[in-house]
């Protein structure tokens, strides 16, 4: 999570932090579509099933406890950005436990969709947008080139300090985007 403010003159990011969405003590918590890969299809369901309530519940107590920071700080958030994979699950759950590359998939929609609704329930406005579109998009909205967008988001890694790690690149031109967009409409992904 990177949280960024709007002065008049330009964004600039105020807070950094990892969201938590597992609880690291279930060892089976990070990878669950891996771990219902071998039950047999009603197990995997209701392990499915357990396993996305309890990263809902992660993920909303510990977006709460970070806009509980910001809001300690004078800050109060105006919405987010939730980045999407490009790949999409498919509704048959066989069939994706039988695919590797689909377990991926289906695992990184599973923690997507446990942000969207940790915004849900905290009352965020949320936006969203597929990765690989990230850059064009934020491009056209915020009217400079995905270079000047590099360039941007290279200086303030510098303000910031390291480590500056590419997801934390990705979140803060998300959240740029965000604030770009108006008042929590969702894109189309």
């Amino acid at each position: 999570m990177v949280a960024v403010a709007a002065p008049s003159h330009a964004s600039v990011a105020i807070e950094r932090r990892r969201l938590e969405l597992i609880d690291r003590k279930a060892g089976t918590a990070d990878q669950p579509y891996h771990a219902a890969k071998d039950m047999t299809l009603p197990d995997a369901r209701a392990f499915l099933d357990q396993r996305a309530r309890a990263a809902r519940d992660f993920a909303t107590a510990s977006l709460r406890q970070n806009l509980s920071y910001l809001a300690a700080n004078g800050c109060k958030p105006a919405r987010a950005c939730v980045l999407l994979g490009s790949g999409r699950p498919t509704d048959d759950l066989a069939a994706t436990l039988r695919s590797h590359p689909m377990i991926h998939t289906a695992e990184g929609h599973f923690f997507r969709n446990a942000l969207l609704q940790a915004c849900e329930s905290c009352r965020v406005p949320v936006i969203t947008i597929k990765e690989k579109e990230l850059f064009t998009s934020a491009a056209a909205t915020l009217r400079v080139s995905p270079e000047e967008l590099q360039r941007r988001i290279a200086a303030l890694g510098k303000s910031i300090g390291p480590p500056w790690r590419q997801d934390e690149k990705l979140c803060t031109l998300a959240a740029w985007l965000a604030l770009a967009t108006g008042r929590g409409r969702a894109r189309p992904a």
